[in-house]
């Protein structure tokens, strides 16, 4: 199997979009110097300053090593070897309670939801103080 290299900007790209934040919206967070088009080539380099990185990942709320290491080709890769080639052992008795597990992912769901509507409440409230400045 090749080893291939992780592309960090990918990384912040895919992150970014799963959170749901907009280019504009990780611009405005690093600071003046930053913008769309900015972070648009930000997310085409392979390779980025670590200083870069740790902003954004504080900004998006993830690990710094989640943007460096993951690999969504290897994710793929050892998701498919689980179940398609017999390696792993799959029982038709859970371990767990199915509502139990139902309930788990629901609570999961409001907890990241209602993070997200902080970080909307948030976001406003600098983008109220940018207008504000700007008036």
């Amino acid at each position: 199997m090749s080893q291939s290299k992780i592309h960090q900007g990918r990384n912040i790209k895919r992150f970014r979009e799963m959170l749901g934040i907009k280019q504009e919206a990780l611009a405005f967070e690093l600071g003046e110097e930053w913008n769309q088009k900015k972070i648009s080539v930000l997310e085409q380099k392979q390779d980025i300053e670590v200083g870069i990185l740790r902003q954004v990942s504080e900004i998006l709320k993830i690990p710094v090593e989640a943007i460096e290491n993951f690999d969504e080709e290897s994710a793929i890769n050892i998701i498919s070897n689980i179940f398609h080639d017999n390696s792993a052992a799959i029982s038709n008795y859970p371990t767990f309670h199915p509502v139990d597990k139902i309930i788990e992912i629901h609570e999961q769901k409001i907890a990241l939801y209602e993070r997200m509507l902080q970080e909307k409440d948030a976001m406003m409230q600098k983008l109220e103080q940018l207008i504000e400045r700007n008036k």
